[in-house]
């Protein structure tokens, strides 16, 4: 079946829109473009659940006032731009059960398939760095176990990026923990 994409539209607009589809889908908006999302594959599904999990046990063992949402969330990037990431972190309290967007993430999170690698490394990156909450964007890589991790430094700007193959990164804000081998464990 096919459908019909709309032309050009705002953020605002796309989230209309896309409360409006009778098809399951996943799509973002990219400079004013609706793109669906291709479909994917049940390890990489699961690698994002597991990760979500993750997050949500180290925000839990912190004590924190947040919460970890699966995919499916937008995060606005500019009036032209929102992007769907694997996982993502934000403060408490939870939006409501029928919003599609999180306004405030703090870490946000892209799994790498052979598909969206280049995207997810440049254009989601570039993308990221412009939402001011954003203080950690995750690149998981499940091919090479590693993860490369950008985060704010002082004065807002990001650092260069430091990939982790072993051992644990602290992601503060908002104060947790997250060990890398927990995240290639043997299940996922």
């Amino acid at each position: 079946m096919n459908i019909a994409l709309p032309t050009r539209m705002t953020v605002d607009e796309f989230l209309a829109w896309a409360v409006r589809q009778e098809l399951q889908g996943r799509y973002e908006l990219f400079n004013g473009r609706v793109v669906m999302q291709q479909a994917q594959n049940w390890g990489h599904a699961q690698l994002c659940w597991h990760i979500r999990g993750l997050l949500t046990a180290a925000i839990e063992r912190a004590g924190l006032p947040f919460y970890a949402a699966p995919m499916g969330m937008t995060v606005r990037i500019t009036k032209d731009f929102a992007f769907e990431p694997d996982a993502l972190v934000a403060p408490l309290p939870e939006p409501q059960r029928t919003d599609l967007e999180i306004a405030n993430p703090v870490i946000v999170v892209e799994v790498l398939s052979p598909s969206t690698a280049k995207r997810d490394r440049t254009d989601k990156l570039a993308g990221y760095i412009k939402v001011p909450s954003i203080e950690h964007y995750l690149i998981v890589d499940p091919e090479e176990h590693e993860v490369t991790w950008y985060h704010r430094a002082a004065g807002g700007a990001f650092a260069p990026p430091i990939s982790v193959r072993e051992g644990a990164s602290e992601l503060d804000p908002p104060g947790i923990t997250l060990a890398i081998a927990e995240i290639f464990a043997p299940e996922t």
